[in-house]
């Protein structure tokens, strides 16, 4: 149950993401999914990097969807990078 809530937050922080960064994106559903996934993981990484805090399997609380929203941000910005020069 803990990955399908998971995927739920990481679809709505890569959704928000890519509302903040408009264009053209080669990807869909799933790949907005990992992508807010994978966003959760660089935000919490870099709240932890810059403040020392960081709890991997807490709970959900505005400041870590914000960092997810920064670290999907990341994420949509390398991913657009590669997909442009393929």
């Amino acid at each position: 149950m803990y990955w399908l809530w998971m995927f739920v937050i990481g679809l709505l922080v890569g959704i928000v993401a890519k509302f903040l960064m408009p264009g053209r994106d080669p990807g869909g559903f799933i790949v907005t999914g990992l992508l807010g996934i994978g966003g959760m993981f660089v935000g919490g990484f870099l709240s932890n990097l810059v403040f020392g805090t960081g709890a991997i399997g807490g709970p959900i609380q505005p400041s870590g969807f914000i960092g997810g929203v920064i670290g999907a941000l990341i994420l949509l910005a390398i991913y657009r990078a590669v997909k442009r020069r393929a």
